[in-house]
Order: C-alpha cells, then structure tokens, then sequence
C-alpha cells in the first residue's frame, strides 16, 4: 500500500473535552455525542476562513495503541494564522506519512468496519494523528465514502 505525506494542516473546530476509549464502545457514544453537537450548533458554518468544506475527525494523543485512550477532534481546515474564536478549540496535525483507506457503505458502519479492519491489520501505526475526511461523497448516509489516513511509521 503506498505511503502519503500531506503537509502539516490546521484545523479548528471542537475537541472531546476529554480522553476516550474504545473499551465497550465508549468512543463510538463519546465520538457520537460530539458529532451531534458539532452538526446541532453549526460549528461548520462558523468556522472561520475555511478552506475547504471538508470536515475531519481526527483521532490523535493516543496513550499507547488503539486499545488505550486517545483524544478526538472535528473540524475543518483553515490557514495557520487563523483566529480561534470563543468555544472552539484548533489542532494541527503534523506533516507524517500516512497509509489512505476508504470506508464505502451504510454510514456510520462503513466507518466502524473500516477500523476494525484496520485494528486487526498488519499496518504499521505510528499512533501520531489518525484522521477520516468527510466531503460531498459522504453527504448520502445510505451510500458513504470516507477517506481515513492512518499514521504510519516510515
């Protein structure tokens, strides 16, 4: 599978205010609850000087593998000198190599079944940021494709 390595890229949007896990499906509900807030206050459309329409969730501050806690943000990209306005939070995600799957299906199972696939894999994971991109092809729940990059070591 070949390698990617997209520039660094700054985001601003929302974080999880805390850690999760994917011990008995509490991300899913955590990840959820933060989507549902992220789409019910349009912070989208707030976010200033996007640069795309793109929305992605980023997986990153992993405390070891993906059995373990790491922290979730969704947001859209921007340029680095962006403002953050109040009640939004920004993240960058740094320049790395990354491995691109797409998840195509009924949403949101695609995306659970993409990372139990790539959990059982034998991809190299660096555990740095891990990131899915919504865009207009994700638009139709009934029949979604969602490009996920997973960190990879070199």
């Amino acid at each position: 599978m070949d390698t990617i390595q997209p520039g660094e890229i700054t985001l601003i949007g929302l974080s999880l205010n805390r850690k999760t896990t994917n011990e008995n499906g509490q991300s899913q509900i955590d990840c959820g609850n933060l989507w549902q807030q992220f789409e019910k206050e349009n912070y989208a459309d707030r976010i200033p000087g996007k640069l795309s329409n793109e929305i992605l969730a980023v997986y990153h501050e992993y405390e070891g593998d993906y059995t373990q806690p790491f922290s979730y943000f969704i947001g859209c990209k921007v340029n680095n000198d962006t403002g953050v306005p109040p009640g939004m939070d920004s993240l960058i995600i740094p320049k790395a190599s990354y491995q691109k799957i797409i998840a195509r299906g009924k949403m949101p199972d695609c995306i659970t079944n993409a990372w139990k696939e790539i959990w059982s894999s034998d991809i190299s994971r660096a555990y740095q940021a891990d990131f899915e991109v919504y865009d207009e092809r994700s638009k139709d729940w009934s029949n979604a494709e969602v490009d996920i990059y997973i960190s990879v070591t070199e």
